[in-house]
């Protein structure tokens, strides 16, 4: 099962021995984020590493290594010492997702990597292009069943979380649409303003100033609950579609055999920033519930998401070559 050799892991860690952390860290730290710059993910990365620059007397360098659902920054912080000096930030698609899609035979990231802290979740909105006659999503599955296949969704490419809604709104709705795969956010998102592809699901970081600005519409959001940043939108649940959620985990990562003193360090020095009032009004303001767990509770967040995201890429038969 995936994510049970984390917790086993962590188990193991009381009686493991390691280096000290009173000699971390004594020279940079590489935080190697799986998307592009500019980002939702990449934004909160780096709130975190200049902060952690802060409490820890060391630069925190964020790498961006996007590409392969994540599996290319993976393998690379997989790679590397276990010495806590290059970690991930990782997330729900890296983690969990392109293991069930991509073909990845010498990188595992249940077996190659260890949680240090779950920062916090976020949830995806959906938004069209303003000029289709849709403003609800009972509108939207009404003329996708009307109209057949002539509805595309864009995706920052497969295996990406807005990948993976689109399919389980097709899959709990019956509705048939084309994916249109880009190889970032900006593109899939800009290509939905200008109508050559009709829908996305985005982070609110991205779709709620293009919502406000009209240049796209948005229809409602993934979480369970409503998002403080615009109150006045539905969730899916509350548009009509039970069990309609899609939660996104994001946090620290680092190499299997990292001292367990050490990433009880980062772990601790992390969450002393997440309290942070500065910090909290920040990462709020771009979509994200913070959370600032353990360890153990981040790799069963994780385990727990993959059922749901297993039983969407089996139905869509999503298969991708490394």
């Amino acid at each position: 099962m995936r994510f049970a050799v984390i917790l086993a892991l962590i188990v193991g860690v009381a009686v493991c021995t390691g280096a000290s952390a009173q000699d971390y860290p004594a020279r940079p730290i590489k935080l190697i984020v799986p998307y592009s710059a500019g980002g939702p993910a990449d934004v909160v990365a780096r709130v975190i590493g200049q902060r952690m620059s802060a409490i820890l007397a060391q630069t925190f360098i964020v790498e961006n290594r996007a590409g392969a659902g994540g599996s290319i920054a993976g393998r690379l912080v997989a790679s590397s010492d276990p010495d806590g000096y290059t970690l991930m930030f990782g997330a729900t698609g890296p983690l969990v997702i392109s293991p069930l899609v991509f073909k990845l035979p010498d990188y595992d990231p249940s077996k190659s990597l260890v949680p240090v802290a779950l920062i916090g979740t976020t949830s995806n909105i959906l938004v069209v292009n303003p000029n289709l006659p849709i403003h609800s999503v009972r509108e939207l599955i009404a003329y996708a069943k009307a109209n057949p296949g002539k509805l595309s969704y864009s995706s920052p490419g497969v295996g990406t979380p807005p990948h993976m809604i689109g399919e389980m709104l097709k899959l709990k709705t019956g509705i048939r649409m084309v994916h249109v795969p880009y190889k970032g956010g900006g593109n899939s998102t800009q290509d939905v303003i200008g109508g050559q592809v009709q829908l996305t699901f985005e982070n609110p970081a991205v779709s709620l100033p293009l919502a406000r600005s009209g240049s796209i519409r948005a229809l409602a959001v993934t979480s369970s609950v409503r998002n403080p940043q615009i109150p006045e939108l539905p969730t899916m649940i509350e548009a009509g579609f039970p069990g309609f959620e899609a939660i996104l985990s994001i946090g620290l990562m680092a190499p299997t055999g990292t001292p367990p003193a050490v990433i009880d360090k980062i772990h601790d020095d992390s969450v002393k920033i997440l309290f942070q009032p500065e910090v909290r009004k920040r990462l709020g303001e771009i979509g994200m519930e913070v959370i600032g767990n353990s360890p153990s509770e981040f790799a069963v967040a994780m385990k727990a998401e993959a059922p749901q995201w297993e039983k969407v890429i089996k139905n869509a038969g999503i298969r991708a070559s490394d």
